[in-house]
């Protein structure tokens, strides 16, 4: 599973840029979805990596993200008995074990939002022009995408 969270705006964008951000459901700056590993989501994420950062997301970080930002379709917050009562899981941490793991996917919770509103980072971005590896915060984060969707909570 890849973490994606958007970064950057829409503006001096090329059109298929923005076309493939609209098929991630990327609409708005800091919100995040969560993809399967699969070539055609790499492809995806490969073409929008400079407004973007992505990274694998383990469980405890997905339980984070489900938590704090995950809500239902009607805008109620994600809960532990939403969660047992539309899906075989009895809570938002197994449910996330079994996301990760690949056994489950977002539709397996009825009714719940596949994109996730994060918070602006506290303590601010490193800069929106350089990637990751070069002190910026677009691009690919490896494992370190957990500190950022920490940040993001």
């Amino acid at each position: 599973m890849y973490a994606i969270i958007r970064l950057r705006g829409s503006v001096n964008t090329k059109p298929e840029i923005k076309d493939t951000l609209k098929m991630l459901r990327l609409n708005q700056i800091n919100h995040c979805v969560v993809v399967p590993d699969t070539p055609n989501y790499k492809g995806m994420i490969q073409k929008v990596k400079d407004y973007v950062a992505y990274g694998p997301v383990n469980a405890e970080t997905l339980a984070l993200i489900l938590e704090n930002r995950g809500k239902t379709v009607g805008g109620d917050r994600l809960t532990d008995e939403y969660v047992a009562k539309n899906s075989g899981y009895k809570s938002i941490r197994e449910f996330a074990e079994a996301l990760a793991s690949g056994k489950a996917a977002m539709s397996d919770v009825t009714g719940l939002n596949p994109v996730f509103r994060m918070h602006p980072p506290r303590k601010g971005h490193a800069g929106l022009k350089r990637t990751f590896q070069q002190g910026g915060a677009l691009g690919n984060y490896g494992e370190d995408i957990s500190l950022l969707v920490e940040k993001m909570r």
